[in-house]
Parts: structure tokens; C-alpha cells; sequence
């Protein structure tokens, strides 16, 4: 277990694209998050309390009781945000050795989030770093198809993990990991690997809002498990996926 913790690498946005090509991972602090998406941190602030509730995650083989999450899907052309009627999760067993393979029906986020003034800002920041990593310059605006997860890691079992599936991919163009809050725990260290390489890098997210995006061809990820320091001890994140040609779904 994890108890040292070490700094995020934190670039201003303005660094994002250059990050993302050279080193597949770019961290943004919060106000800069709040920047970069052209919103007030105050409006994201305010979707913290919806973590609260969600419901529990009944898909876990390992057989643990420490994740909760809602998951709702979205198709952002340009500056248009469109959510789409609810659908399973779906990953590939190539991508996910421990959970894939099956149609997994969660919860969908609820009108407090979605109807929030930052919400689709968020959704479109991230479409735009998608575009700016894979289509060139000039090429007209092209949909993407964007996962949203709410996810809440606690201590129910005495141990969380965030990433109980390992090191992984995603099977998607860009991930965008969103610190929501920290409570009671220690562990939660976020890793970094080259997909192809040796090189690797290790931090731990600690303010809200602060993000974590990670092109997902060129590096694979992890984040360390949890253990309480007091009671009732839990993580939250925002993860969003954003993929080109379609949502990622059983084939045919």
C-alpha cells in the first residue's frame, strides 16, 4: 500500500495538445480544469454533492462491495452536445480481462449533473482535445462519442480499488480521469506507463477537480488501491471516455 504521495506534473492548458502527443498524459489543476473548459470552478463545484447516492456497482467479480457508479452516454459534434438513449457499458475482454465481455447496465446520471451549467462545457473540452490529438488541423468537426462515469471507491471492504481490473486500456482515443474528493483514506496513487516503453510515472490526485487526461493508444494506467484512515473512508472520480466511429458495444 501506497503512503507517500507524490505531486501531479501539473502544464497549463495551453500545454494540453503538445503533452498529450509527446508524453500521452497531460494533469491540469483545477482552475486551470475550470479554464480550459471556459467555465467557473464554483459551477463545478456544485456537482460534487451529486456523488452522493449512487448507486452500487453489482458487477464486480471480485465479489467486493466498495464501488458505486451511474454512467450515462453522449455524442458531442462541435459545440453541440447530445445525450443518447441509455445503454449497457460494454468492453472488450482485450481491454478488460476482469469485466469484459459483458453488457453491464448501470444506473443513469441524474438530471442535477446533466443539467448543470458546466456539464456539456466539460463534455466539449474533452471532444476538443479528442480532435486535437487525432484529426488534422482544418478537418471538419466529427462526432465523438463520449462514456460518462461517476464513480465512488469506498471502504466498505477495508480495501477499495479504483482499477481492480490492473494496468489497463481503454479501447477509446482519450480518457479524462476528474478528481472529485479524497476522504479518510490513503492509497489511491495514479500510474502512468508507456504502452510501449519502459518509462512510467506516479502521483497522486488530491484536489477536486483537478484532471488527469491520458491518450489511450500511447500509455496504459492504473490507480493504487484504497484503505480507510477513519472511518467511512472513500474516493470519488469523474471519468469520461471519449472514443471516434461509435460506442464501443458487442460486435454486431
Amino acid at each position: 500500500m501506497t503512503t507517500a504521495t507524490f505531486a501531479p506534473p501539473s502544464v497549463s492548458p495551453e500545454q494540453v495538445p503538445q503533452q498529450l502527443r509527446q508524453r500521452g498524459y497531460a494533469v491540469l489543476t483545477a482552475e486551470d480544469v475550470a479554464r480550459w473548459a471556459d467555465c467557473d470552478l464554483a459551477d463545478l463545484q456544485a456537482l460534487i454533492p451529486t456523488w452522493e447516492g449512487l448507486p452500487p456497482d453489482n458487477y464486480l467479480k471480485d465479489g467486493g462491495r466498495y464501488r458505486r457508479r451511474r454512467h450515462s452516454c453522449f455524442v458531442v459534434t462541435g459545440d453541440e452536445v447530445n445525450p443518447v438513449p441509455h445503454r449497457a457499458h460494454w468492453q472488450p475482454l482485450e481491454y478488460n480481462a476482469l469485466h469484459g465481455g459483458m453488457e453491464r447496465w448501470f444506473e443513469p446520471m441524474t438530471a442535477p449533473t446533466l443539467n448543470s451549467p458546466a456539464w456539456g462545457r466539460l463534455l466539449t473540452a474533452v471532444a476538443q482535445a479528442s480532435a486535437a490529438l487525432r484529426r488534422p488541423a482544418g478537418e471538419p468537426a466529427q462526432p465523438w462519442f463520449i462514456e460518462a462515469h461517476q464513480f465512488r471507491i469506498d471502504t466498505t471492504d477495508g480495501i477499495g480499488r479504483p482499477t481492480p481490473e490492473g494496468a489497463h486500456r481503454d479501447g477509446v482515443d482519450l480518457v479524462a480521469v476528474f478528481m472529485i474528493a479524497r476522504e479518510g483514506i490513503k492509497g489511491g496513487e495514479t500510474r502512468v506507463f508507456e504502452a510501449q516503453g519502459p518509462n512510467g510515472q506516479r502521483f497522486t490526485l488530491t484536489q477536486p477537480w483537478s484532471l488527469l487526461l491520458l491518450d489511450d493508444e500511447s500509455v496504459i494506467h492504473e490507480s493504487t488501491p484504497i484503505q480507510p484512515l477513519s472511518p467511512g473512508g472513500y474516493r470519488d472520480t469523474l471519468v469520461l471516455t471519449c472514443r471516434s466511429g461509435g460506442f464501443q458495444g458487442l460486435p454486431g
